[in-house]
């Protein structure tokens, strides 16, 4: 990779974070959505693949562990992470019911989903999104910019401004950092 692409990925990177910032008022919706689950007494459930999966992690670990301010652990599972259930779902139910199956087993009303896909057609987390409809569990959906099926399936969507994966996943990462922010003032706010 030569210095020109270098220099092009980072402006195109800027320029997709910049665009973000339109997404404000659905950012902060889609924080305090998932506020009112934990401090209802509910959980957050976050599923993706690949790289989502791996931005499900850290969500979740930001939320239970601390991102900012020491409070009180906030509920929060990835559920990309217990190889145990990602196999057998794989193998008894088919990869497409791998989180659905868990969201059955884990997830009650006041709940939240954060579903994550770059393409927003990812059939395992929109089968995630399905049952967590069902379910009553309010549904936070990351996608790129054009949402694909998640976004119909989404109570609160989050589009990042482009069609190149590495540049909604960056995107991706603020959005998530955003809503640890929120999630995690409105915990602290509701144990002063």
């Amino acid at each position: 990779m030569d210095v020109d692409r270098i220099q092009a990925s980072v402006v195109e990177s800027a320029r997709v974070l910049n665009e973000l910032a339109v997404a404000a008022p659905a950012v902060r919706a889609a924080g305090l959505a998932l506020a009112r689950a934990v401090t209802g007494g509910g959980k957050i459930l976050l599923c993706g693949n690949g790289g989502s999966a791996a931005d499900a992690q850290h969500f979740a670990t930001e939320l239970t562990v601390r991102y900012l301010a020491d409070r009180p652990a906030i509920p929060a599972i990835a559920l990309t992470t217990d190889t145990s259930v990602l196999t057998a779902a794989s193998n008894d139910l088919g990869f497409e019911r791998v989180f659905a199956r868990q969201v059955e087993a884990l997830g009650r009303a006041g709940d939240a989903l954060v579903a994550i896909s770059t393409s927003g057609n990812s059939a395992n987390v929109l089968a995630a999104a399905r049952e967590a409809r069902e379910r009553g569990l309010v549904v936070v959906g990351l996608t790129g910019r054009s949402g694909g099926r998640l976004r119909e399936l989404s109570d609160h969507w989050i589009a990042s401004p482009s069609d190149h994966t590495p540049h909604i996943q960056e995107a991706h990462l603020v959005v998530e950092h955003l809503l640890c922010e929120i999630v995690e003032e409105s915990v602290r706010e509701a144990v002063r």
